[in-house]
């Protein structure tokens, strides 16, 4: 052996040995960065650093003795099967947010509830699909998955209340589209009804725990697969138009026996109450600077300035329905560069709309006109009372259009499921000398003790 040779051997040696420590720095470099983003102790340090260092096959031992445990002696091949199958493979050169996935998935695999949810799904697949799964079903699933979160999120995008009967069409596609997987599923027009809806919802109530969804998105970012963005939002819409549509037309038929009883012996006593309740919101909405635009609303998922949007489009939309030609812009800008000029001016164009001879005894659908001025009126006082709340002025929005309105709210969303995607919370409480327009916030879901974080 020529010096030469031996030189090139000794240095593919030491290259070697450098990868391996650079390697193992890596990992050590990852654990400390998951100890710091996590805050974690001393003895967790410990476990962490124990728990990135271990073999493939002393993580896939653990996932295994994980889903023995949780499955025990179900008979769910298929479902056990693709448990098995996938398994955390962390690459030699490691993210660090691989390392964290693998870090926060061997922790979580103690979690009671994961256990529970991963019991619960196993438990159905026994029930109702058993058998050994190929490529072909898995891609069916993905398929049917894919086309019920993209046509639940253009709902959702295009402001559809999952409780409304316009949900009803959108939960009709859905089912039509899952039905022919289903064991004895009709793929027939017509195999839509209280039976496979039924099915469908309690598929998804078993389905949708976060622990368990948490599961494969940790798997997916530790094997460098593509993460599925999280079906919580879509899946809680479809559940919740499900539990409000229990069969096809079922929610119509309620809103129209609602809003075909009469029940109002002066229906322009509803555009004279609109009238007063736009005037106190028109005070609220004025004292509303700028400065204030980003402050947070008892609507969680709203600041300031989208809950002044809102208010604008209700007045536009409900004067579009008035008009005969709905408006689709639910997630435009609205208010323009001076908001309170935006909201006088949707203001305006509501009463004029509503104050057109005939409106109020118009039939539009099963609901005379009178009615959609009480829609309006309803979300002027709610989402008056929000902004009233938000920017710290008095919420006692019109008693007497208030304590109306509140009986009427009673009587028409008594059926609505009080769930997340629907379009209100639980009731909540509320002191008995409240104003009627924080026992109508509280009815339909707002904390009447709620003050601005911070």
């Amino acid at each position: 052996m020529s010096w030469r040779s031996g030189v090139a051997d000794v240095a593919a040696l030491h290259a070697d040995a450098l990868e391996a420590q650079i390697r193992a720095l890596r990992v050590h470099c990852a654990v400390l960065r998951s100890v710091a983003n996590r805050g974690s102790t001393t003895e967790e340090l410990a476990v962490m650093t124990k728990l990135a260092r271990l073999s493939a096959a002393q993580r896939n031992a653990i996932i295994h003795q994980f889903i023995s445990d949780v499955l025990g002696d179900l008979e769910a091949p298929g479902y056990r099967e693709g448990l098995l199958a996938a398994t955390p493979d962390l690459p030699d050169e490691r993210t660090n947010e691989q390392v964290d996935a693998w870090i926060e998935l061997a922790d979580m695999l103690d979690d009671p509830r994961l256990r529970t949810a991963m019991r619960r799904m196993g438990e159905y697949a026994a029930r109702h699909a058993p058998g050994p799964y190929d490529d072909r079903d898995v891609r069916a699933v993905e398929q049917v998955t894919d086309f019920w979160v993209q046509r639940v999120t253009a709902a959702i995008d295009a402001g559809i209340a999952a409780d409304s009967p316009t949900a009803d069409s959108i939960v009709a596609d859905v089912v039509g589209a899952w039905l022919p997987m289903q064991d004895g599923g009709d793929p027939r027009p017509g195999g839509d009804g209280e039976h496979a809806r039924s099915r469908l919802l309690e598929q998804l109530e078993m389905a949708a725990d976060p622990s368990a969804e948490r599961y494969w998105q940790l798997l997916c970012i530790i094997n460098g697969w593509p993460v599925r963005p999280s079906l919580a939002t879509a899946g809680q819409w479809l559940m919740t138009a499900l539990r409000a549509n229990p069969a096809p037309g079922v929610r119509a038929a309620s809103i129209s026996a609602a809003l075909g009883d009469v029940g109002q012996p002066d229906p322009s006593a509803v555009l004279d109450a609109y009238a007063r309740v736009l005037a106190e919101v028109d005070t609220i909405v004025a004292a509303v600077t700028a400065d204030r635009f980003d402050d947070h609303t008892p609507c969680a998922d709203w600041n300031v300035r989208a809950l002044l949007n809102h208010l604008v489009y209700e007045n536009l939309m409900w004067t579009s329905l008035a008009g005969g030609n709905p408006r689709n812009d639910f997630a435009a800008d609205h208010l323009g560069d001076d908001h309170v000029a935006a909201f006088r001016a949707s203001a305006e164009a509501a009463l004029t709309a509503f104050r057109r001879p005939g409106m109020l005894a118009q039939r539009y659908g099963p609901a005379p006109g009178w009615r959609l001025v009480e829609q309006v009126v309803i979300e002027m006082l709610v989402h008056g009372w929000d902004l009233a709340k938000a920017t710290g002025r008095p919420t006692d929005l019109a008693p007497g259009a208030a304590a109306t309105t509140l009986a009427a709210v009673r009587k028409m969303y008594a059926e609505l499921p009080r769930t997340p995607g629907g379009s209100f919370a639980p009731a909540q409480p509320v002191p008995d000398r409240a104003s009627a327009a924080d026992h109508l916030a509280a009815y339909l879901g707002r904390d009447v003790n709620w003050t601005p974080p911070g």
